[in-house]
């Protein structure tokens, strides 16, 4: 532990307390929770940012949508709108939010909406002429306000929670025990080739409780970048001069995929609001050259900088093995659960 944690760790003291508190009343049903008729996913985690939850609702989504109606919701976060709002043609990043927009952008088969409200938000939904048969709450966990029906926990490979602090002298929202409410925990951005032994160590670190399931992912990049108006094959861009820009929480693997001897960078905050001089700054540092940046970034900053010049980097998740059986698990779940509706 570092000085400025040390300074810091009474505080994460009374911050484990509180959070500690909150939950023992909710689980005690002091607190209400809220459950519905329908599948609930909810996908979050632990630390705060970075783990990864943008690509695992999107693996979700592309697990089920072929089968049932699927939602999204999520809080919308820096979104400049309030309340309930429900994606259309006339939204934009703005309105909903980087992440909500790249999920309407990818997925118009979909529902997406946002509302910090997530009981308003379901009940919204499920009010619709053509509900939802299955919602997917992103970024969650600690939402427990609502019961939902099966809970996916996410942790870095690079920053387990069991090897955190609370905050602020660390990451977490919350104590590592809160891991004990997931009913699938998902180990994210791990190297490809990550061993059996190296999956059994981390296993033992996490120390999950019998009835919880633990899976290994890594993030496959796509093998082309995209504008609006084309795409190129990385392999035709690999040596040429080009701006790698990210305002996303760890930005280092998106650059370090990329980089090139002639590749410039920008690095702004996550979920960073570009302003005008902002963009003003990057058609300097760019010049003639392309500009690639992450998805997330893209729907910000589509229609302010040139959409010949600006492409993004598409990314999934992907698993190192027993795909499968997470696969049967979610199906598992949500075939019990509408069965029984």
């Amino acid at each position: 532990m570092n000085f400025f944690r040390k300074i810091l760790f009474p505080f994460a003291i009374l911050y484990g307390f509180i959070t500690a508190i909150r939950n023992f009343l909710f689980d005690k049903g002091i607190l209400k929770s809220v459950a519905f008729d329908v599948p609930v996913i909810a996908v979050g985690n632990l630390s705060v940012g970075g783990t990864g939850k943008t690509p695992q609702i999107e693996y979700l989504i592309r697990l089920l949508s072929d089968h049932y109606k699927i939602a999204t919701l999520s809080r919308g976060y820096k979104r400049k709108s309030e309340g309930f709002v429900l994606a259309n043609a006339t939204s934009n990043a703005e309105i909903l939010g980087d992440e909500p927009y790249q999920f309407y952008q990818k997925f118009p088969n979909i529902q997406v909406a946002v509302d910090a409200n997530r009981v308003n938000g379901i009940t919204q939904l499920l009010s619709q002429k053509n509900a939802p048969e299955i919602i997917l709450l992103d970024d969650a966990f600690q939402h427990r306000k609502v019961k939902a029906g099966f809970y996916i926990l996410l942790t870095a490979y690079n920053d387990l929670y069991s090897d955190d602090l609370i905050l602020p002298a660390g990451n977490l929202r919350e104590s590592s025990s809160g891991a004990e409410r997931a009913d699938v925990i998902v180990v994210t951005k791990c190297p490809q080739d990550l061993t059996s032994e190296q999956q059994a160590e981390i296993r033992f670190r996490l120390k999950p409780k019998s009835n919880q399931q633990v899976f290994f992912t890594f993030i496959e990049y796509d093998s082309r970048v995209y504008s609006e108006t084309k795409q190129l094959l990385l392999a035709e861009i690999e040596t040429v001069d080009k701006l790698l820009l990210a305002g996303i929480a760890k930005p280092e693997p998106f650059f370090a995929y990329l980089q090139a001897a002639k590749s410039g960078t920008m690095v702004f905050s996550d979920h960073h609001d570009f302003t005008a001089q902002d963009i003003e700054t990057i058609k300097e540092k760019a010049k003639d050259k392309i500009i690639i940046t992450t998805e997330k970034d893209f729907v910000r900053l589509k229609g302010k900088l040139p959409k010949e010049q600006l492409f993004c980097l598409p990314i999934k998740s992907s698993f190192v093995n027993n795909k499968a059986d997470f696969d049967k698990t979610i199906m598992n779940y949500v075939g019990t659960s509408t069965g029984n509706r």
